[in-house]
């Protein structure tokens, strides 16, 4: 009996198939390299002028005073026949110290000094949203997965947490806005007039929100990149084989004893790639930080507090807003340009850093529990 032409495996496939496949290939070779093409041009560009910012000729061969110090307006002016660029606080001193002589200058705002309140606002936003996520994210991965017998209901939390993954940024700034900032309640010795409070006994829960603050902002950000974390997580967690389980049961183990010992550090390096891709948006974000937790000049650093748990409900300068308010709230020039390109480099190394972390962290895990 003979076989027509495509109906076994192994069969020489038409010339017509063959053609469309050498197409198809060539179609998604070219996609491929459009976006390797488009990488590098833009990282290309930012490490090309960003570079210029960041490091100089003299030793130690870095702008220190870029990475250490904050953020002031650059005045530009002429005096005695030399040409002067000074921030604002060695511009004072310099007329100070010249009894205030009479010259013309310009001043450029935030073009001078650096941006260490930025670098480190942006450190803590990222490790205490991510610490949020993780937590919230691997609980649920593991309930809808060990935990959970399916169903109606189980499914529809599945849609709802990809659903929620195509929600916009603006949008999840908006409820961090008014359930974080507005509402969340604050433990206090009275009730606060105007608000909803609610007496314990001992003190008052009054419904006055944490005001734009890193707490706001951790819970905002960790809340965006939730979906992200849970259908990683859960895809790990449903990777590991059945037998693991099965058999610490089978020794007597219980279910959460079987789940913390044999199942979560087998799937903990499929979870840490989740937070690798976590970290990548939340660090790069600027709407939902710019409604609960960003301020664009900030004086003290988070630490610099009266209480600890001050740090909590504070407001701190951003990577990523700072490149959004030196690139649109300002008028623009060659001052401006520096300072946004140098921003950008630094903004992408602390992220490159933290995610290579991640990335270490994730292969010793691996390295360690092999199956």
């Amino acid at each position: 009996m003979k076989h027509s032409i495509g109906s076994h495996p192994f069969t020489t496939p038409p010339v017509g198939a063959a053609r469309v496949e050498k197409v198809a290939f060539q179609v998604f070779r070219l996609a491929t390299y459009s976006i390797l093409l488009a990488a590098t041009l833009i990282f290309g560009i930012i490490f090309a002028k960003g570079s210029q910012t960041i490091f100089v000729r003299e030793f130690p061969f870095v702008n220190v005073a870029f990475l250490t110090q904050s953020p002031e307006t650059l005045h530009v002016f002429e005096h005695e026949g030399q040409r002067h660029e000074l921030g604002d606080r060695a511009f004072r001193a310099y007329m100070e110290k010249r009894d205030n002589p009479t010259i013309k200058e310009e001043s450029y705002v935030y073009s001078a000094g650096g941006i260490f309140p930025c670098i480190v606002g942006t450190f803590f936003l990222v490790v205490g949203s991510m610490a949020i996520a993780l937590v919230v994210g691997i609980s649920a991965a593991v309930f809808l997965n060990e935990y959970s017998r399916g169903g109606p209901l189980v499914e529809l939390l599945r849609l709802a947490i990809l659903n929620l993954a195509g929600v916009p940024s603006i949008v999840f700034g908006l409820f961090g806005f008014g359930l974080f900032v507005l509402f969340a309640p604050v433990f206090g010795a009275a009730p606060v007039v105007g608000s909803f409070s609610l007496p314990l006994g001992f003190c008052y829960l009054n419904f006055t929100g944490w005001g734009v603050s890193l707490l706001s902002g951790w819970f905002t950000l960790a809340f965006m990149v939730l979906p992200v974390v849970i259908t990683a997580s859960e895809e790990s967690l449903k990777a590991v084989p059945k037998g693991f389980r099965d058999g610490s049961l089978a020794l007597g183990a219980t279910q959460w004893e079987a789940i913390r010992t044999n199942v979560l550090p087998y799937a903990l390096p499929g979870i840490l790639t989740s937070s690798i891709l976590g970290i990548a948006r939340v660090a790069g974000e600027t709407a939902p930080i710019m409604f609960t937790a960003a301020y664009v000049v900030r004086d003290r650093l988070p630490w610099q507090v009266d209480k600890a748990v001050d740090v909590l409900f504070q407001g701190v300068m951003a990577l990523p807003y700072h490149i959004y308010v030196v690139s649109s709230k300002i008028p623009q020039n060659e001052y401006t340009e520096r300072v946004q390109f140098g921003t950008a480099f630094v903004f992408l190394a602390v992220v490159l850093s933290i995610a290579l972390s991640s990335v270490i962290l994730r292969n010793r895990m691996r390295a360690r529990y092999r199956w």
